[in-house]
């Protein structure tokens, strides 16, 4: 019996020993599925503003191992794993092929998984991130602040410090702090150290140009976290770029999921849609040289 549209599925599967909690939002079935990763620390419930906003997509999210239902690994892991991982849960679930999209910390996965299994990825929609460690970075007290998980197990802390690391709709409505910390839970330390380490030493800068996917890249106006500016390097790398800013902050996928959702299902339809002037901005056309080529991880033989 096929599943009704909307709802949310979730499933536990075990892909190379590793147990992963999945979460499926059943779409249409009218195109590939989109492959949502996290942010650092974040369950996958703390998506569902956004799945509940997805008009006809099925879309795909599993939290990583350490995270949520997903027990730790045995061993740290890089990007270029998570990212086999994932292909390989894909191949799990029946899909040869899938749109990607990543948020924040999993923005990186997402390059990567782009990157490493092109021919499995159709579309890349990236979201208040960075190129990894050679990234703009924010503020030292912002990222004092993102040194440990102890928002997510103490949302007195939380509520104290969400408007100076998200900023947005953060800085002007309480209640918006106290929903999205009502949704957190399982964020290990060990769990959330491995995530931290994964990205140590990891950037994309070296490869963003051989990205033979159409990108949107959506970034908030007012994010501490991650400075907009990073989304105009990649945007001016990668040769098939589009642009979005988003007068919001870094969570701009929960406070405003509707706005988000609508863009990201036009542009994996192909379809172009109007940005009003206020809220979003176009693509920069700037391109940047005299890059230094670093490891990037393994990719996918043609």
């Amino acid at each position: 019996m096929a599943a009704t549209r909307g709802t949310i599925e979730t499933r536990e599967i075990t892909i190379d020993g590793q147990l992963l909690q999945v979460a499926i939002r059943h779409g249409d079935g009218g195109g590939p599925p989109l492959l949502l990763f996290n942010g650092i620390g974040a369950n996958w419930e703390l998506a569902k503003p956004f799945l509940a906003a997805l008009t006809s997509t099925t879309a795909i999210i599993f939290d990583v191992p350490g995270v949520g239902g997903s027990p730790r690994s045995a061993w740290p892991y890089r990007p270029s794993t998570l990212a086999r991982l994932a292909a390989e849960l894909v191949a799990e679930l029946g899909y040869a092929e899938v749109d990607v999209a990543g948020v924040s910390w999993g923005g990186g996965i997402a390059q990567q998984f782009a990157h490493q299994f092109p021919k499995r990825c159709r579309r890349l929609v990236l979201a208040a991130t960075a190129p990894g460690f050679t990234m703009v970075p924010a503020s030292p007290s912002v990222l004092w602040k993102m040194a440990t998980p102890r928002r997510y197990t103490d949302k007195g802390y939380m509520k104290q410090i969400a408007a100076d690391i998200y900023g947005g709709a953060f800085r002007n409505d309480p209640s918006l702090i106290g929903r999205h910390a009502g949704a957190m839970h399982g964020a290990r330390s060990m769990g959330y150290f491995y995530q931290l380490l994964a990205m140590a030493g990891w950037t994309s800068l070296p490869w963003l140009w051989s990205l033979p996917q159409p990108t949107l890249i959506l970034m908030g106006s007012d994010d501490p976290l991650v400075p907009p500016i990073n989304g105009q390097i990649m945007a001016s790398l990668i040769p098939k770029a589009e642009l979005r800013m988003i007068d919001d902050g870094h969570l701009f996928m929960v406070t405003r999921p509707g706005e988000t959702a609508a863009l990201i299902e036009a542009f994996l339809a192909g379809e172009s849609r109007e940005a009003a002037p206020a809220t979003l901005l176009s693509r920069t056309n700037g391109r940047l040289t005299d890059l230094i080529p670093t490891s990037g991880g393994g990719r996918e033989k043609s």
